[in-house]
């Protein structure tokens, strides 16, 4: 394994540090992500297991129905309110982080694309990648 993932909020109230691998770095164009992140897709490192994830501060938190209609809770910094994770009611296992919450984020190397369909013309992501118009299958 490699160094560990750290990272946190702008203000630095809430910091993370991650000693798995990520099983997935992707560009998620769902509405959603363009809302939160302002443009047109949000960038995410997901992780297997919250067990390998250390976290401090206190997160506000936000439950929204995803495009699958499963609960998603995204936790944001309630000083600065920087985004910085997101868990799943159905997948509770998982710990995902925002690509820019990363302390380096030229860490963030990203596989696919998903919700493709909802991407847009103005929105350049790396044409080379996987596009996906849902979450695919595990």
């Amino acid at each position: 394994m490699s160094k560990a993932y750290t990272g946190g909020c702008a203000c630095g109230a809430i910091r993370y540090e991650i000693s798995a691998e990520p099983i997935v770095m992707n560009d998620c164009q769902c509405r959603d992500c363009q809302r939160k992140s302002g443009t047109g897709h949000g960038s995410y490192l997901t992780f297997p297991s919250k067990e390998s994830v250390k976290l401090s501060g206190e997160a506000m938190h936000w439950d929204i129905a995803s495009d699958s209609g499963n609960v998603k809770t995204r936790s944001f910094c309630p000083t600065c309110g920087s985004p910085v994770y997101l868990t799943f009611a159905a997948m509770p296992d998982l710990f995902t982080v925002h690509a820019a919450s990363l302390d380096d984020p030229s860490r963030y190397k990203p596989q696919m694309v998903t919700y493709g369909v909802r991407g847009y013309a103005w929105d350049h992501i790396d044409s080379n990648l996987p596009k996906f118009d849902k979450m695919p299958a595990p």
